[in-house]
């Protein structure tokens, strides 16, 4: 005799039954992919990591511009008092001492040192259009709103060289408040 078959029961597992295999549902199976490859692990968010790298970018730039915005001002500080001790040391070599000392000098040392006496001093180096300037230190800097710059060269001439020393102070406007010329030796 034969047994009777079974319906089929869903969850039974009667000796004759038989099970379908079960087709994964969307958001039921973590580890299912619904494109891809089967067993596929989803694509990763990688949200976080780009907030990262942006913020990381953010701030590598702030100091790149940083660096170059204070390098620019340095430099500019720099080409001032360059141009200053150029503009100064022309007009001395030139002969032209009456205008370096009424243009370049601060009042106060003015005080100290007559026009006369800066012209005659001048004169007594001898210097003509051979002498040509050259700046081996150049510091410039601000102190409580004061900006400053020394200058140390040289002048050199046919068959002569003359040690300079300026310093220029000022808020706004900077003039001479030190000067050295003298021979070298």
């Amino acid at each position: 005799m034969s047994t009777p078959q079974e319906p089929y029961q869903p969850g039974g597992a009667g000796l004759g039954s038989r099970q379908l295999p079960q087709q994964p549902h969307f958001g039921q199976d973590p580890d299912a992919a619904p494109f891809g490859l089967p067993g596929q692990p989803p694509p990763r968010n990688r949200r976080k990591l780009w907030i990262i790298l942006a913020g990381a970018g953010g701030v590598l730039l702030l100091v790149v511009l940083g660096i170059i915005l204070l390098v620019n001002i340095a430099g500019s500080a720099t080409n001032q008092a360059r141009g200053l001790a150029d503009g100064f040391t022309k007009l001395v070599i030139a002969g032209d001492s009456s205008k370096a000392y009424d243009e370049y000098l601060d009042p106060a040392l003015k005080e100290q040192l007559s026009k006369e006496a800066f012209i005659s001093g001048i004169k007594s180096l001898e210097m003509d259009e051979s002498c040509k300037p050259a700046y081996n230190d150049l510091k410039v800097g601000t102190e409580n709103g004061t900006k400053s710059a020394d200058i140390v060269g040289l002048i050199t001439c046919e068959g002569k060289e003359v040690d300079l020393t300026y310093r220029f102070e000022g808020a706004d406007e900077l003039k001479m408040t030190n000067i050295k010329l003298r021979p070298a030796g």
